[in-house]
């Protein structure tokens, strides 16, 4: 399976090294780290790291997942995750395999299920998160306990979306289109 790992970074010097060191090398991917003008290094240390590095001045976490988007050369699967070591990368095997297994079409990784390190999600976060979902859960008939930046999608899949927004409602958009198009999240 052909795979981009997409990274949207603004100042994560602290922890870009780690979050490229732990993806997995037995994947052939593409990893593209699509920088929003940081100022500590961050493109430097990721291009230093192996990954190709785009500029994107504007602000927007979603401008930022359609500029890393747009300049991949068609995977099988495109994979986001942030830069902040907020996501687990070594579960990236985790996150594709119900692709793999030809059982979904997105992948959504949860911070919220499972043992969470104390204090890695603010209070406030975890709430508005779970609020979210419900609410997505309520209206798109999918199951999640988070809308978690670690997600993997088909290829073909993101790209019949259509995705227009270019800031935080850019996960939310994606989960509701490819939900109300049938696609298997």
């Amino acid at each position: 399976m052909r795979v981009a790992v997409i990274i949207p970074t603004f100042n994560e010097a602290a922890a870009i090294g780690r979050v490229l060191a732990d993806l997995p090398h037995d994947h052939d991917a593409d990893v593209i780290v699509v920088d929003g003008g940081s100022t500590d290094g961050t493109p430097d240390l990721a291009a230093a790291l192996g990954a190709r590095v785009l500029s994107q001045p504007k602000r927007g976490y979603g401008r930022a997942c359609l500029t890393g988007l747009a300049a991949v050369h068609a995977p099988d699967v495109v994979v986001f995750l942030d830069g902040d070591y907020s996501d687990r990368p070594a579960e990236l095997p985790r996150l594709l395999q119900p692709i793999a297994d030809d059982v979904a079409d997105m992948v959504i990784g949860s911070r919220l299920s499972g043992a969470q390190v104390a204090g890695a999600l603010p209070w406030h976060s975890k709430l508005g998160n779970r609020l979210a979902s419900t609410l997505i859960n309520a209206a798109c008939g999918v199951h999640l306990d988070d809308l978690g930046p670690f997600r993997a999608v088909r290829y073909s899949t993101i790209v019949s979306l259509g995705l227009e927004e270019q800031t935080y409602g850019w996960p939310v958009e994606m989960i509701v289109k490819a939900s109300a198009r049938g696609y298997r999240v």
